[in-house]
């Protein structure tokens, strides 16, 4: 099984090139960098990730992902460079789609596009999102860059995007673009991934029992509308380096799971990526 690593890279943390070539002698798989553009300073949006629903500080000082990941690559041959997840109703599909054909083109092909549609509604709200309709607007947006990723002359119509023909390069490395994976257990997130996208991407509250249910569910959906369920991969992100549990996720059939580190030594609640490789990779 493939085993990334994600971290929520600041500027307090150690170069970022540095951590991704480390990652890759350790020998892990992927690198994978979360996106928080902006934190309101008032909100009523609450966070699930902490006992009073209060949003971390952290969030605010996340580096962008695709300029963290362009540095990484820089460093590395090998390891797979990934967003966990970019919030695509922020960024304009046009400019978004430049940024990773370039960065795919420049690492060599190892880009993969993990895709969330935001639950930080302030935040989503200020970027320009629909946040009542953002899984809506989140798909028009990666159709938009399919279009611009594998033709010359591309042009889209949409509720959201809207442009005439144009052209724009380079394509990526990967054909005919790099994976596509949906973040998160929205309602309808099997059939947005069967439909539109490579992957799903749950997080670690979704036990394996729930991913091999998911699994049998792609299955199921892929075969009826005539693709390969082979095509549809599985990865779990947000896991705690625990080899056992790990196993547990391998037999429900996800097929790479992805660990949070610390980003500095000291970082509370989180091991460092020898600590990590020392529990799963040995």
């Amino acid at each position: 099984m493939k085993i990334g690593i994600n971290m929520s890279i600041s500027e307090e943390s150690p170069d970022v090139a540095e951590t991704a070539e480390q990652l890759e002698q350790l020998g892990f798989e992927s690198f994978w960098l979360p996106e928080h553009v902006l934190v309101p300073v008032t909100t009523t949006s609450r966070y699930a990730g902490s006992a009073d629903g209060s949003i971390p500080e952290r969030m605010a000082h996340m580096i962008d992902p695709f300029i963290g990941l362009a540095m990484a690559s820089a460093r590395t041959q090998n390891l797979k460079l990934g967003t966990a997840v970019c919030l695509i109703p922020e960024r304009n599909p046009l400019l978004l789609s430049k940024e990773i054909a370039t960065l795919d083109q420049l690492s060599g092909g190892r880009f993969i596009l993990g895709v969330g549609a935001g639950w930080l509604r302030e935040e989503s709200e200020i970027l320009g999102g629909d946040f009542p309709h953002r899984w809506t607007q989140a798909k028009e947006a990666v159709l938009a860059m399919k279009e611009l990723w594998t033709k010359d002359e591309a042009e889209f119509h949409g509720k959201y995007y809207d442009f005439p023909a144009v052209r724009s390069f380079p394509k990526p490395a990967q054909k005919p673009h790099p994976p596509v994976y949906l973040g998160g257990q929205a309602d309808n997130i099997f059939k947005r991934v069967v439909a539109w996208a490579d992957g799903w991407m749950p997080t670690g509250r979704v036990s394996p029992e729930e991913v091999k249910e998911g699994r049998r569910t792609l299955d199921d959906l892929a075969s009826e509308m005539g693709r390969d369920p082979k095509s549809i991969e599985i990865t779990a992100f947000g896991l705690a380096a625990d080899s056992v549990v790990l196993e547990r996720y391998e037999e429900a059939g996800a097929d790479r799971v992805i660990i949070r580190a610390a980003a500095f030594d000291g970082d509370e609640n989180l091991l460092s990526i020898n600590e990590i490789a020392d529990r799963v990779l040995s």
